[in-house]
């Protein structure tokens, strides 16, 4: 009989300061995540030195408050892994370094693990029957990614965005409107009291690039259409507004991702990412997947966010390969989906 793995995971890429404990890859014993909404939505967004330096007030409890939680110590886990990139790089380095203390102190194995990695491998927690390959569209606020899972921690990309993130989309207009800060959850809000097809925008398309995506030009077209009323003085629907931008959206990403996988073969789709909890999103790619005779799979909104479940997750599989970090180990703001 095989030994348990146990993986203490760390997430604080942006705002949230998160950890997990998992077992054995699929089972989150624990989930504690700290969130600094309420801090930033003062500013209208995510300030990267307040983010810093509340995560190194709050991260000693969240890890003690994980480990209580789970009813485990240090010394029982296998690993500690943490995302060491991408993110903000301050924010990245208090995880980092608080992981590389308590790994050395503890003489446990570090692993760093891509956030991205992490966000797919959310969808691992809820449903056991997934293994890869499927395809995966990644969508956050930072990121928006169509891959083939080929298998853990190893992926294809089929696409990604040219410009704005589709989370990224979502805040501005979201700003644009009046609604505030964190722009995604109240767009869906929103949108739910309006028509999608009130406003006919744009979908955004790469020419020779059939799974990239772009929504600045979408965003703009919502920008300029503001402005327009404002100088006509026309008065503006708002839950009109934005649920015709959400529908442009959620079309983009639908159609590429249903695609995709009808092109390459696939009968699995599944979604990640902060934007993952988007009502209109999830009901629609269901929608689709089930016309076209797919599976899908996503995590529920809590594993959808930044969290550091996920992170153990994938630290579980790395750990599985043998992928041991050095001491060594530093934030990657800016690291790639498949750089190690």
């Amino acid at each position: 009989m095989k030994e348990d793995v146990y993986i203490l995971g760390i997430e604080s890429s942006c705002d949230e300061t998160a950890a997990s404990v998992v077992k054995n890859g699929r089972t989150v014993l624990s989930n504690v995540i700290s969130s600094q909404i309420d801090l930033h939505t003062l500013y209208g967004g995510v300030v990267p030195e307040i983010a810093s330096r509340k995560h190194i007030e709050e991260i000693n409890q969240v890890i003690e408050s994980a480990l209580t939680e789970a009813q485990m110590k240090l010394e029982e886990m296998t690993a500690i892994a943490v995302t060491y990139g991408p993110g903000l790089v301050g924010a990245l380095l208090v995880g980092v370094a608080e992981a590389k203390a308590i790994a050395y102190g503890a003489k446990k194995p570090l692993i760093g693990v891509h956030h991205i990695e992490g966000h797919v491998s959310a969808n691992f927690i809820e449903h056991p029957d997934l293994e890869p390959p499927f395809v995966c569209l990644i969508v956050s606020g930072g990121h928006t990614h169509l891959v083939i899972v080929k298998n853990y921690g190893e992926f294809e990309i089929l696409g990604r965005t040219r410009d704005d993130a589709a989370g990224e989309a979502f805040d501005k207009v979201a700003r644009a409107v009046g609604l505030g800060y964190p722009g995604g959850p109240k767009v869906d809000k929103t949108a739910r009291e309006g028509n999608p097809h009130a406003i006919e925008f744009p979908r955004g398309k790469v020419e020779g690039s059939p799974y990239d995506f772009s929504f600045s030009g979408l965003k703009s077209c919502v920008l300029n259409y503001i402005n327009h009323a404002k100088m006509t003085g026309e008065e503006i629907c708002v839950p009109d507004l934005v649920a015709s931008f959400q529908n442009s959206v959620v079309d983009s990403l639908v159609s590429r991702g249903v695609a995709a996988a009808l092109e390459y073969g696939y009968d699995k789709l599944a979604i990640a990412g902060g934007v993952a909890s988007n009502t209109a999103l999830r009901a629609g790619m269901k929608e689709a997947c089930r016309k076209a005779g797919i599976t899908f799979y996503y995590p529920s909104p809590i594993y959808c966010t930044d969290n550091a479940a996920m992170i153990g997750v994938a630290g579980y599989y790395e750990y599985q390969k043998g992928n041991i970090s050095g001491w060594d180990l530093n934030a990657v703001p800016n690291l790639k989906l498949g750089q190690r």
